[in-house]
């Protein structure tokens, strides 16, 4: 009888402590909650927790289409509830798979921990101002048992992708990345870039160590191609600008106050000048910033990490 209360016990502890923490990689589908409509995207998240704070990458397959986003949020230990707000969703009736029209979506979901299985059920909640055109989605996120490295908030690539390979190359750039490039970086680039005038697109501000950078064609699809700099160091080079985007994930250096990320124009397309969406995201926060660039000019934006 001790033995059988004992092994109760005991499950029932490792059920709670369970329940105290949701970091993990976590996959599922979510579900458009509108009669007559069975659309639905693949999801998956690799999450962090530090007490009441959240924080990983979560990411969407939808109409071929691959998506994630830098994400913050919060965690209720006592009604297992975590909340993660602005998370832009493509919207459901879009009949292209270039990812052009998104709607803002909070993610609310319960934890449900059970000896079969882990579980966090809820729903993406449509923002109250696109009511009339944007659905909310029901979710579960099952948990995978199988990853059990969190450490990194930007962990080896992305995301698992149990169930998929994203269609965008996605870039991941940490402070030591930054260091071998700049080592590598030919002379005659650093010295074009240099040559060039910044232009200041803005100057924002973060809560994040990290950010994603997005970057689009902004205007007709005409062959604009572009170097990415951050810190007067390239990160990515030649790389055409579409409607289909391309993602950068950049892992601040905590050692610098200023950021600068620069656009270095290679070309200016068939239709000058060179344009660019570059939209950042910190998990909380998202800026639009609208670039034009030419071979005497470099658009930058400058980055501060708002203090604690």
């Amino acid at each position: 009888m001790m033995k059988t209360l004992t092994i109760i016990l005991f499950s029932c502890f490792c059920l709670s402590l369970q329940a105290q923490n949701i970091s993990g990689s976590w996959y599922g589908k979510a579900d458009v909650m509108m009669e007559g409509i069975n659309n639905n995207y693949l999801a998956e998240m690799v999450i962090k927790q530090d007490g009441k704070e959240v924080e990983g990458v979560m990411g969407y397959y939808f109409k071929n289409t691959y998506q994630s986003f830098i994400v913050r949020g919060t965690y209720n230990a006592k009604t297992r509830m975590v909340e993660i707000k602005n998370i832009p969703l493509m919207y459901y009736r879009s009949s292209t798979s270039m990812p052009s029209v998104s709607c803002p979506m909070d993610f609310q979901a319960q934890l449900i921990v059970s000896k079969v299985k882990t579980q966090l059920k809820g729903n993406f909640l449509r923002d109250e101002r696109y009511r009339y055109t944007c659905p909310d989605l029901e979710i579960v996120f099952f948990k995978d048992f199988n990853e059990t490295n969190t450490d990194s908030l930007i962990k080896g690539s992305v995301a698992v992708k149990k169930i998929w390979s994203p269609v965008l190359d996605e870039v991941v750039v940490t402070p030591e990345l930054v260091s071998e490039k700049k080592e590598a970086a030919p002379e005659p680039v650093l010295k074009q870039f240099s040559d060039r005038k910044p232009y200041l697109l803005n100057e924002i501000e973060v809560v994040s160590d990290s950010i994603r950078v997005t970057l689009y064609d902004n205007g007709d699809i005409d062959g604009d191609t572009v170097s990415v700099f951050y810190n007067k160091v390239p990160i990515l080079t030649h790389q055409g600008l579409d409607a289909q985007g391309v993602n950068i994930y950049i892992k601040l250096d905590p050692l610098t106050s200023v950021h600068e990320v620069s656009l270095f124009a290679e070309n200016l397309g068939t239709i000058p000048p060179n344009t660019a969406l570059m939209i950042i995201t910190d998990g909380v926060n998202r800026f639009e910033l609208f670039s034009t660039s030419n071979l005497s000019l470099n658009g930058t934006v400058r980055i501060r990490r708002k203090k604690q």
